[in-house]
């Protein structure tokens, strides 16, 4: 009786231990991918009530399965259009673990971008293997600056970051508008506001120019890849990443525990701002070379999506990133193809946030795809 009574206390131990894990792989898996799938029936539906044939709809979405992986040119396009949504993405993410909801990746974007231009063309001369890092590190320093103001004034006056951050990407749009006006930051030449373009020291190489100079993707994924391993190690390896989650976790107990909670805040905004402001540097040396106006198109917004999608780990803002850019591109194909509006992308990509917003939703439309509560134990004794 007691090697029984030993025996189901140790498989009880087991189950209690297991079943976190199990919970997680639900909340980072299972539910962003029944969002998704309800996400594109909802979708369909939409295009139904606005007057789209069964047809057209089953053409718009092989057109976008085609349009995101169907050909290497496809697979390009994806990647480089995940490649900037995941580097923001992955700041927001930072943020968030941090108790922290940073909404000023645009503004932060937009800063770095401009940075790493200036850099860029400012030092011509200088070899790839200086100028290339040095516009980067001008790029991740500028987000990092413009999201410390955010985060200096939550740690000295408690000033909300959303009001903060979201003002700072106000004031972003008007100093990129003033900077493009400068004789020395315009192109010459030009009457439109207009940056001075890259020196190809600076840029980020194409990939696949050498089998066809249309496909775009460029060395800017594998920075991503690097952002999403030291991510990785800073929030779950290090001793400041801890910190960081302690604080989102429970401000007043990481305070108890003598954590230093405003030197928190201003270094997790300062690390999403450095993530935020390497997208932008990836848009600008990796697809435009230049900066004008609006060159961030909304970045900084969609990555909040993705953080929320992946759940403000790496490994799931980096697959939200890839869906999000295979959306992306996809979605244009759709436009080509089945003639069906790109704003349905829109639509899918906010339902997909609203699902996520609501886990509970999502495994009562699928209850067969979630692990059943366990009963609590008893009579058995």
């Amino acid at each position: 009786m007691s090697d029984r009574t030993n025996l189901e206390d140790v498989t009880a131990k087991l189950l209690e231990r297991a079943a976190p894990g199990r919970t997680q792989f639900e909340d980072l898996v299972v539910v962003p991918v029944f969002a998704v799938i309800a996400a594109l029936f909802l979708g369909a539906l939409t295009m139904l009530a606005t007057g789209v044939d069964l047809p057209t709809i089953g053409r718009s979405f092989i057109a976008l399965g085609v349009g995101s992986f169907g050909s290497l040119n496809a697979i390009s396009e994806t990647l480089t259009a995940a490649a900037p949504l995941t580097l923001a993405g992955l700041g927001l993410a930072v943020g968030f673990r941090t108790g922290l909801f940073n909404i000023g990746a645009e503004g932060q974007i937009v800063v770095g971008g401009l940075a790493a231009v200036m850099v860029g063309f400012s030092l011509p001369g200088l070899p790839f293997a200086i100028l290339m890092p040095l516009c980067l590190l001008a790029g991740a320093l500028g987000g990092a600056a413009y999201a410390s103001i955010a985060g200096g004034l939550r740690a000295a006056t408690g000033a909300h970051e959303v009001i903060s951050t979201i003002m700072l990407n106000l004031i972003s749009y008007r100093l990129l508008d003033y900077m493009l006006r400068r004789p020395w930051v315009q192109k010459e030449g030009r009457d439109d506001p207009i940056s001075k373009s890259v020196p190809d020291g600076a840029e980020l190489p194409k990939l696949l120019d050498w089998i066809d100079p249309n496909l775009r993707v460029h060395a800017g994924i594998f920075l991503v890849l690097i952002a999403v391993a030291v991510v990785y190690w800073l929030l779950f390896r290090s001793k400041l990443g801890f910190e960081f989650r302690a604080s989102g976790a429970n401000p007043d107990a990481a305070r108890y525990a003598g954590m230093r909670s405003k030197l928190i805040i201003v270094a997790a905004m300062a690390t999403a701002g450095a993530l935020a402001g390497l997208a932008g540097a990836n848009q600008v040396l990796g697809v435009l070379g230049r900066a004008t106006p609006g060159f961030s198109s909304g970045i900084g917004f969609d990555a909040i999506a993705l953080a929320l999608l992946g759940r403000s780990h790496p490994v799931g803002v980096l697959l939200a990133g890839l869906l999000f850019g295979a959306l992306e591109a996809g979605g244009r194909q759709m436009q080509v193809d089945a003639g069906v509006s790109i704003d349905l992308i829109g639509i899918i990509q906010a339902l997909i946030i609203v699902f996520i917003a609501a886990p509970l939703l999502v495994r009562a439309i699928f209850p067969w795809g979630f692990r059943k509560p366990n009963k609590e134990a008893g009579g058995n004794s």
